[in-house]
C-alpha cells in the first residue's frame, strides 16, 4: 500500500496544512472553525499572499484577513476560511468595512462559492458585512448591528446612512403544491421541512389588499402609497393608531373594504391584522402578535386551526373550506419568523378560480363589503 506524502517543504508545511484541511472540510460540505491565527494564515495561503481585489502583494503593503461577514454576528466567532478574504489594509479592507465593496464582490474575488452564514441568516440573503439586508432597489434594512457605534461610524463615513429604510414591501406568499389557485406567476414553497413537525397557525385567507402601517406612514403592497378610494377607510384606521406603533416597527393587515371576488356581509373590521414586525425585520410570534393586536385594537384574521403541522393535516383543512365564502388559507409558524425565512415558514392554499372579476377591482366601481350589523 502506498503512503500519501504532503507535497510541501518543511518551511511552508504549517500554512499549507491549514489550507489543505480547510479545503477538505469545504469539499465535505462542512465548515471548519479555525483559531484566529489559522484563520489569518489560511486566508493568506489560499489567496496567494495578495489582495484578492487589487492584487497588492504583502511586500507592497500590509494585508488583512478580512471577515466577509462580521465575526460578531456568528455565535462561534465566524473564524471560517470560507468567511475570509485577503485584502490590502490601506484601501480594499476599508472599502469592504464601509460595505462599498459588497459581500458578493469579495466572495467572487476570493473564489468562494460555498460559505457559512450566521444564525438567522441564509445563503440566499443579500446582506452587507454588518448583517443589514440589501433590497433589490439598493436601499437597506437595519440589521442587528446597525445601531452599534462602530457600524454607525463606518456607514456614516461611507455616506450610506441615508440609504436605509424601514418601509418594506410585504413578501410574496408561496403556494402549497396542491393549491388549485396556483397561477403562472406564482411560486410553490420548495419544501415543508420548516413547517411539518412545528406548531403552526392556519388562518383564513381574506380576499382583500395587503396594507402595512408604521408610526409615520402606511401603504398597500406597493411602497408608493398611491391614492385609491378603497384605501381611505384603512388610512383613517391607521391615523388613529400610528402613534402607538413603535418606531421602526410595522403592522401588516388585510384591507377588505372593497369587494373583490368574494362578498363579505359580516366583517368585524375592514382592516384585519396579519402580522407585526419589529425593528430587526422579524415577525413576532403569533402569541405576541395577538397581544399587540389587542393593544392596538386590531381584529386579527380569522384562525382556522393551530397545532403541529403535517402535510395530511393541511390537505384536510383545505378540503374543509367552503370555497364559496373563503378564498383560501394561510399557514405560518407560530414562533417568530425572520424576514429571510418567510418563504420557508409561511405559505398558502388558494381556491381554484379565485380571481373571478373581469375587470381588475382597482379600475372598477367600488362596492364596499359590509360590517357586522350594518348589512
Amino acid at each position: 500500500m502506498s503512503t500519501f506524502r504532503f507535497p510541501f517543504t518543511h518551511a511552508s508545511s504549517i500554512t499549507a496544512l491549514i489550507l489543505l484541511l480547510c479545503m477538505v472540510s469545504a469539499m465535505a460540505g462542512g465548515f471548519k472553525l479555525l483559531t484566529r491565527d489559522d484563520f489569518r494564515e489560511g486566508s493568506f495561503a489560499r489567496d496567494g499572499h495578495k489582495c484578492v481585489i487589487c492584487g497588492r502583494l504583502a511586500s507592497e503593503g500590509a494585508l488583512n484577513a478580512h471577515h466577509i461577514i462580521d465575526r460578531t454576528l456568528f455565535a462561534d466567532g465566524g473564524y471560517y476560511l470560507e468567511n475570509a478574504a485577503t485584502l490590502c489594509e490601506e484601501v480594499c479592507h476599508m472599502e469592504a468595512e464601509k460595505t462599498l465593496l459588497s459581500v458578493e464582490d469579495v466572495r467572487a474575488a476570493a473564489a468562494i462559492k460555498n460559505y457559512p452564514m450566521p444564525n438567522g441568516f441564509y445563503p440566499e440573503d443579500v446582506i452587507d458585512k454588518w448583517g443589514n439586508y440589501i433590497l433589490p432597489n439598493k436601499t437597506r434594512l437595519r440589521g442587528p448591528k446597525f445601531y452599534d457605534e462602530p457600524v454607525q461610524k463606518v456607514l456614516s463615513a461611507a455616506g450610506l446612512l441615508d440609504s436605509f429604510t424601514h418601509y418594506v414591501k410585504y413578501p410574496q406568499t408561496k403556494h402549497l403544491d396542491f393549491s388549485p389557485g396556483l397561477g403562472n406567476d406564482d411560486d410553490i414553497i420548495a419544501s415543508l421541512e420548516e413547517l411539518e413537525g412545528h406548531e403552526c397557525v392556519v388562518t383564513i385567507k381574506m380576499d382583500g389588499e395587503n396594507f402595512t402601517m408604521y408610526n409615520d406612514y402606511c401603504h398597500a403592497r406597493s411602497l408608493d402609497g398611491r391614492h385609491h378610494p378603497s384605501r381611505n377607510w384603512a388610512k383613517d384606521f391607521h391615523a388613529q393608531r400610528q402613534q402607538e406603533i413603535p418606531e421602526l416597527w410595522r403592522v401588516v393587515a388585510e384591507n377588505v373594504y372593497a369587494q373583490h371576488s368574494i362578498r363579505y356581509d359580516n366583517l368585524d373590521s375592514y382592516v384585519l391584522g396579519i402580522s407585526v414586525w419589529n425593528e430587526f425585520n422579524v415577525a413576532l410570534s403569533w402569541d405576541e402578535t395577538l397581544e399587540w393586536f389587542k393593544l392596538l385594537d386590531i381584529v386579527p384574521v380569522p384562525t382556522l386551526w393551530r397545532g403541529i403541522v403535517t402535510r395530511k393535516k393541511l390537505m384536510e383543512l383545505a378540503e374543509s373550506l367552503d370555497t364559496n365564502v373563503h378564498e383560501g388559507l394561510v399557514v405560518r409558524r407560530s414562533d417568530a419568523i425572520p424576514y429571510s425565512a418567510f418563504g420557508r415558514r409561511v405559505c398558502k392554499w388558494v381556491r381554484k378560480g379565485h380571481v373571478q372579476t373581469n375587470d381588475h377591482w382597482m379600475h372598477a366601481h367600488i362596492v364596499a363589503n359590509a360590517l357586522a350589523g350594518k348589512g
